[in-house]
This record gives structure tokens, sequence and C-alpha cells, in this order.
């Protein structure tokens, strides 16, 4: 009895554990297939900006990428805040990732608004020189302190130019009692109370509305900003100061990041740092050729020469104080890719 009964057995035993064999070699993919990450990106600037053109076919080719396993859902032009509130949620983990200017994540990461330094960077290739180089990775390392992950390639805002609607800025002496919109930064308040002008710290979202209701005379942005702002509207005149250098970091919640698979991470890594190429491209030929543009709408240009608004920093002892604060060794990396600031 027994032996008619093990021919029986066997088969089903060799079916069971084919079966159990075949399920345990799917349970992976199949907790791939159902672990999706849905992570939200903010930003402070418009749809049309080059940044958020670049964002979106980011955000398709990593879906593509992860077979639909990591999607990215953008909120443009402050819908979920102003600056400083979204930099709350990022560092809550309210949203995963935020783009920001160094210069108001210094407010958390002091060593992040150095490339803000006034009249520092001549042109283009000196910045990337040092945004891509020591410099850039000396920030990289402070903002990790903070709990905060920044991608290796920093997106482009631009130079930034400064506009009125009361009267040309065309020498130091012009900013003397100015009421200047700024980001809320101490290093932009602290440049232009070394000009003698009056700043006020004010959001992006609320720059419009102040510039329309007269709190303040004038602001300084790139003209990418300007123009897809419609700042043209409310101000005259525009200064071609080239004051500051300005940058996005794209930022990730430290915890959010941690939580991706290494892979999920090489995909996003991979293509954000070639849409900040790409977009960094977009910005300056945008600016290149916006004065025409905005000409056309109204704005009256005109050029600086740069040399007596940096001796006026350095005499009002702006730079010394700045060197002091950001300590030797980042001012030394500063200093080696755009020379002595004295």
């Amino acid at each position: 009895m027994e032996n008619t009964l093990i021919p029986v057995r066997r088969p089903m035993t060799r079916r069971g554990a084919l079966a159990l064999g075949t399920a345990v070699l799917a349970m992976p993919a199949i907790a791939r297939a159902q672990t999706k990450f849905v992570y939200k990106y903010a930003n402070n600037v418009p749809l049309t900006h080059p940044l958020n053109i670049r964002a979106k076919a980011m955000a398709e080719a990593v879906a593509k990428d992860t077979n639909g396993a990591f999607e990215i859902k953008i909120f443009p032009n402050n819908q979920l805040g102003g600056d400083t509130d979204m930099l709350s949620q990022l560092r809550a983990g309210g949203i995963q990732f935020f783009t920001l200017s160094g210069l108001i994540l210094s407010t958390l990461v002091p060593a992040a608004s150095i490339n803000g330094i006034g009249f520092a960077f001549p042109n283009y290739p000196t910045v990337w020189k040092a945004m891509d180089g020591p410099l850039g990775a000396y920030i990289r390392g402070e903002i990790a302190k903070s709990g905060l992950v920044a991608m290796e390639k920093i997106w482009d805002n631009g130079f930034r130019q400064t506009t009125s609607a009361t009267k040309p800025i065309k020498t130091p002496q012009d900013f003397v009692g100015f009421k200047i919109r700024v980001p809320p930064s101490p290093l932009w308040t602290s440049m232009f109370k070394a000009f003698g002008a009056a700043p006020t710290s004010i959001n992006f979202s609320e720059v419009y509305s102040a510039l329309q209701t007269h709190l303040v005379d004038g602001q300084e942005n790139p003209l990418a900003i300007i123009e897809v702002a419609k700042l043209y509207e409310v101000q005259k005149y525009c200064a071609l100061t080239n004051h500051m250098w300005d940058g996005f970091w794209f930022l990730a919640n430290g915890a959010a990041w941690k939580k991706l698979p290494a892979e999920m991470q090489a995909v996003f890594t991979k293509h954000v740092n070639e849409a900040a190429l790409l977009e960094r491209t977009d910005v300056e030929k945008l600016n290149a050729g916006l004065q025409s543009q905005l000409a056309a709408k109204g704005l009256v240009f005109n050029t600086v020469d740069a040399t007596p608004f940096r001796d006026k920093l350095r005499s009002a002892g702006f730079y010394a104080e700045w060197h002091k604060k950001y300590g030797d060794a980042a001012w030394k990396l500063l200093e080696n890719s755009v020379g002595s600031l004295g």
C-alpha cells in the first residue's frame, strides 16, 4: 500500500515545490512593482521659466527610466508658499524636493550665500569654475550638515540687475536712500546698506504687489525673472549692474532621499544634473536676448562700471565683514576662482 502511494505523492511534492519556488522568485519583482514613490518638488518661479521647462522633462525621464515607480509632482510659482515656508516644509518632509537660491538658504546654511558676494563674479566661466569646483563642493558639504541633500550641479538664476520706478541707478551714490526690495538674506541687506540704500526683505511671491503699491521703489533680479514675473509693468528703469550671480540649489529632504533605492537615486541624480546643465544654457541665452524685448515693453536700460561699486563695498568694509563671517577656508576657495577682493 505504501509503495502505491509513493508515485502519487512524489509528483505532488515536485509540483508543490515548483510552485513554491516560482512564488518565492516572483516576490521581489512583485514587491518592486508595488513600491511606488511619489515626491513633491516645489519652486518659486513661473511655469514658463527654463527651470520648470527642464524640470518637467527631467521628471518625465525619471518616470520612464524607473518604469513609473518614481513620480515627481511639480508645484511651480510659489503654489505651496513663499521661500521660507517651502524651506520649512522641505525640512519637515512635507515636500521632498525644492530649488532655492543659496542666498536665501543662508538663513539655514550661512556658507550657501557666498556665491552672492557683491561684484565678485565677472562672467559665467568664473561662476562655473567655482560652483562646479571646490567652492561648490564645500557648500554642498555645509548643506548636508543641515539634514538636506544638494544635487551636484547648481541651476542658473543668472546675474542680477537693478530696476527702479523712480530713477536710473548709474553710480553707487544713486543707491543712497533708495528703497529696494531684497530677498530675506543678510548678505543682500548688508550689501545694499553698504551703498547707503534702504533694503526691505520681501518674499518673491509678494514682490509685484510691493512694487505696485510703492512699498519699495525698486528690486533686483535676473532679466529672465523680470520678464516672466512681468515686473516691467511696475518698473521704469533697469541698470545692468550684474552685481550678484545667483543660482538654485536642487535640494532634497535627507530622510526622503535615503528612502529611495540606490538605483532610483542614481537615475534621479543623472537626470537632474543633466537638466541643470541644459537649464544653464537656456537661462544664459534667454537673458542675453531679453534686453531688447524688455526695452520694447518700456524698460529704460543703462550700463554701469562695476569698479566704483566694488571700491565702495571695499571702503565700506563689506568684503572684510563677510570674509570674517565665512571664514578663511571658504573665502580662500572663493578668491581662488574670482581673484582677490581685498
